[in-house]
């Protein structure tokens, strides 16, 4: 919406459906570029508004990317981006009046907001990697050299090294599923270590190379640690997003189960001591999963989507996204929410489960956790339950630092209880 601050007008750019995430306007002012999905498609796309005209070009169609971050104009014709493919992120150029796309620079990281010299030679941009946990880079887009300009956390990580990573990719149903396996720093091949499978929420969202504080505080306690990006994730275009729809707990929690049978065929995995790990979407599936199979020894389930009728009529979001994801809402849709809801196959759950919440989360309100609590506890199952007083979704990464030091704490203290440790390779007789 543009307003004009001298007479209140306002005009509408696009439609009132859909997705708008950024936008900037061209350096003359006469343009305006913005990333959008109207049709709520999964995958945001580039436009262009004309002030002029009034006239919107749509420039890209399935840009088979993560579009994260402002766009920034380095001249009248060119926006600079930050895309993530296939979980990794990296610099590309668009041209507007084309709407085509040149990569510029991709590395194993995770890349935030960018900026540029008055030059829009030298791009500035904040990375993690899977062994760093956040510095400032400095690209240059005449010679393609980039250098890190701070190394903010080199004393701690010299003190305590990241964990060791590799990244895989497991073929199935079609599909090319890759995940990051995570390694203790003292790594040794001789040795057999339990398995963590950590479960990404959204669905629309992804795993990648970049530094999780949870996944480095198992890995470098004696786990490995492995995050995949089962159908539904983002970052590899439409099509691989739209699989879950009307899906959950179908397609993506089989490639989650494919990924650990082929971690488990590695010497060093130890296929007796497994768990699984998960958040919002990646709790649902956490939850789904301990209720289909009881291959894992030990879950954690955070802010679990648990029931979704109930999710439904109390998330801040849910009434929207499941009626996009289900088909419509429960009343329209009553098979698809009893058949795909972890609280309808509860009952027959014997995986040793930690649930944890947030008390104000208003994405995956707090009585989902109340439920599964409930259902768990009624199985029979060994379960904890922990609360967090005044607890956002996100207070695991953004809370008090007394309730993230907790967090850590607790889940791996229920892990290495139930999962034990690094063990010795028997040695053939």
């Amino acid at each position: 919406m543009l307003v004009d601050v001298e007479s209140g007008h306002c005009q509408a750019i696009t439609s009132a459906g859909g997705i708008v995430e950024s936008w900037a306007w061209s350096p003359d002012g006469e343009r305006l570029v913005y990333t959008a999905d109207p049709d709520h498609t999964l995958q945001l796309d580039f436009f262009r508004y004309e002030i002029a005209t009034g006239v919107t070009r749509r420039l890209t169609d399935d840009v088979q990317a993560e579009l994260e971050g402002q766009p920034v104009w380095v001249d009248e014709s060119h926006v600079l981006f930050n895309a993530i493919r296939k979980g990794s992120s990296g610099l590309e150029l668009l041209d507007t009046d084309t709407g085509s796309t040149e990569l510029l620079e991709r590395a194993d990281c995770r890349g935030g907001e960018i900026s540029i010299d008055a030059a829009a030679r030298l791009v500035v941009q904040a990375r993690t990697t899977l062994t760093s946990t956040g510095e400032i880079i400095v690209f240059d887009r005449h010679t393609g050299a980039v250098r890190a300009v701070t190394d903010y956390a080199e004393p701690v990580l010299a003190e305590h090294p990241p964990a060791l990573w590799e990244k895989l990719s497991v073929p199935h149903d079609g599909y090319l599923i890759d995940a990051w396996l995570l390694k203790p720093p003292d790594f040794d091949p001789a040795r057999r270590y339990p398995v963590i499978l950590d479960v990404h929420g959204g669905p629309s969202s992804s795993h990648g190379p970049r530094f999780i504080d949870h996944q480095q505080c198992w890995a470098t306690h004696g786990f490995l640690v492995v995050s995949p990006n089962p159908r539904g994730s983002t970052s590899y275009g439409r099509q691989f997003a739209r699989q879950v729809i009307r899906d959950w707990g179908g397609g993506d929690f089989r490639d989650l189960m494919a990924v650990v049978d082929a971690v488990l065929q590695l010497p060093y995995a130890d296929p007796q001591r497994t768990g699984i790990f998960g958040i919002s979407y990646g709790g649902y599936l956490t939850a789904w999963t301990i209720s289909q199979t009881d291959r894992f020894k030990a879950a954690i389930c955070g802010e679990p989507i648990f029931d979704l009728e109930s999710d439904y009529g109390t998330s801040d979001v849910a009434f929207n996204g499941l009626e996009r994801h289900g088909g419509g809402p429960p009343h329209a849709e009553r098979q698809w929410y009893d058949t795909h809801s972890p609280s309808t196959f509860a009952h027959q759950t014997r995986t040793p489960t930690l649930i944890f919440h947030g008390e104000a989360d208003a994405r995956c309100p707090i009585g989902q956790s109340e439920q599964m609590f409930t259902a768990l506890k009624k199985a029979g199952c060994e379960v904890e339950y922990v609360r967090y007083p005044n607890g956002s979704h996100m207070f695991f990464l953004l809370g008090p630092p007394e309730h993230r030091a907790d967090f850590l704490a607790r889940t791996l203290a229920w892990f290495s209880e139930h999962l034990g440790g690094p063990e010795a390779v028997a040695a053939d007789v």
